[in-house]
């Protein structure tokens, strides 16, 4: 079943790789969309593919990187678009 999830992952997440390996987890499980830094300190990521490889990204974003301290992962379900052709860190 493919799934759509729009994230938002708070704690000390910038500045320690978290979007760089969140891609590289992504692409590992062949979930498409992408992951930015946003200005408040946290990082905001839209996830697509089937449910159990985004569930899989989303479990990483709830450890994150070593250097990371993640306190919150805010997970929103959304209805599946298909939009996106690969995985990309955006800034």
């Amino acid at each position: 079943m493919k799934v759509r999830a729009h994230i938002f992952i708070s704690g000390r997440v910038q500045g320690v790789f978290f979007r760089a390996n969140t891609k590289k987890v992504a692409e590992k499980h062949g979930v498409k969309g992408w992951v930015r830094n946003l200005p408040d300190g946290r990082v905001e990521a839209v996830l697509e593919g089937e449910k159990e490889d985004v569930e899989k990204v989303i479990e990483f974003c709830r450890e994150g990187p070593p250097l990371a301290k993640v306190t919150n992962v805010d997970v929103k379900w959304e209805k599946y678009k298909g939009e996106f052709r690969n995985f990309e860190v955006r800034y």
